[in-house]
């Protein structure tokens, strides 16, 4: 059908930490790269535990979105990758005043380590506006 991709650049959200792009449009979505709950001033994890680094993380996702030409809103699809599974809770708190109505579908999995020790990294795929 002739798409093609587009790589999406944001400079509200913390650079790629490797060979990828934080976003990449393609065939009417964006696709996310996974975001972790680092400041994207100082590079670091912002404190608060699970809760303030889901918050952040979802904050990253919605620049990464908004450069894309779409926002939160339009999420189909999100991935949560917990270090902790025990954390489902308290990240699903902050994660329900971030998607409030007409639910994206979600996948939230507990892995053995993300990248520099995060607590939670959240990706989602969006309809672009």
């Amino acid at each position: 059908m002739g798409y093609k991709k587009e790589v999406v650049i944001a400079a509200k959200a913390p650079q790629a930490i490797g060979p990828y792009s934080a976003g990449v449009k393609a065939g009417g979505f964006v696709f996310t790269a996974g975001q972790l709950g680092i400041d994207p001033q100082s590079g670091e994890f912002v404190s608060g535990g699970i809760e303030a680094q889901t918050r952040k993380a979802l904050e990253n996702l919605a620049a990464v979105l908004e450069a894309a030409g779409s926002s939160l809103e339009n999420v189909v699809k999100t991935t949560v990758f917990l270090f902790d599974m025990n954390d489902f809770g308290a990240m699903n708190g902050i994660y329900g005043q971030f998607f409030t109505e007409d639910f994206p579908a979600r996948s939230a999995v507990q892995v053995a380590r993300l990248p520099k020790d995060g607590l939670v990294e959240i990706e989602a795929v969006a309809l672009l506006d």
